[in-house]
């Protein structure tokens, strides 16, 4: 059975007669690039211990491809992923969907008197600052790689219940996290943010309120960069929101 995260993602998808004419592997992230011109990205996640779905997603259509966001060789879904968002995230649709441009990914969202959870280390990242955050009761930081003061991610069944926003990285979607983490966050203000986010109308169907992705303006300046060094995408990318 497919998750209806990917379900949805899958069913929804535009632009699938598409060719995938390159895909990048940067540093920390993992670029598309399709027949168009349009580049999408995703979170370069580490775990190769299963044999890819398909060979190379160069050459496929973009439909075909995003299959591989399915995969668990995590550097193949990552490719799939980035197909997806390749595909999803074009100023021209997002401006068609009355999406807006913000510059904090929980821009207008109440966070006082309020626990809330990140998944993901995301201060500093998308307009998300500790002033914005110092507001909350609590704040809990979930991440894979825990930094002081952080808990590690499997802490997510302990907390995530219990908080009234929650703010979850993209990239849970490559490593497959994503649909228990909106499981265990549904009785909170749930915000899916970052360049791993499809900008996808129907995922607020499952209880998301907010989806803050990227759309990639300057392709060739964002591929020389991710090969080079871990970097931030803002730079080469645009920040547009969906939903509430």
């Amino acid at each position: 059975m497919i998750p209806a995260y990917y379900d949805i993602l899958l069913q929804e998808q535009p632009n699938k007669d598409l060719r995938v004419e390159r895909i990048v592997h940067g540093v920390a992230w993992t670029a598309a690039v399709l027949q168009n011109g349009q580049v999408g990205v995703a979170m370069h996640t580490l775990g190769e211990t299963r044999p890819r779905m398909l060979p190379t997603l160069e050459g496929l259509t973009a439909g075909e491809a995003a299959r591989a966001a399915l995969s668990w060789n995590f550097e193949e879904a990552g490719e799939g992923m980035a197909v997806l968002n390749a595909c999803f995230n074009t100023e021209e649709r997002l401006e068609a969907l009355g999406c807006r441009y913000t510059a904090s990914s929980l821009e207008g969202v109440d966070l006082a008197g309020k626990k809330v959870g990140l998944v993901g280390h995301l201060v500093h990242h998308g307009g998300l600052t500790e002033q914005m955050l110092s507001v909350a009761k609590e704040l809990v930081i979930l991440e894979r790689e825990p930094k002081p003061g952080d808990y590690p991610d499997s802490a997510c069944e302990y907390l995530l219940p219990d908080c009234e926003v929650v703010l979850i990285t993209g990239s849970a979607s490559v490593n497959k996290t994503m649909p228990r983490l909106l499981e265990l966050a549904k009785n909170a203000r749930i915000v899916l943010t970052g360049p791993t986010v499809p900008l996808c109308p129907r995922l607020l169907d499952l209880g998301i309120q907010r989806l803050n992705g990227s759309v990639v303006l300057d392709g060739e300046g964002l591929l020389r960069r991710i090969v080079q060094e871990r970097t931030s995408v803002s730079a080469y990318s645009r920040y547009f929101t969906l939903g509430e």
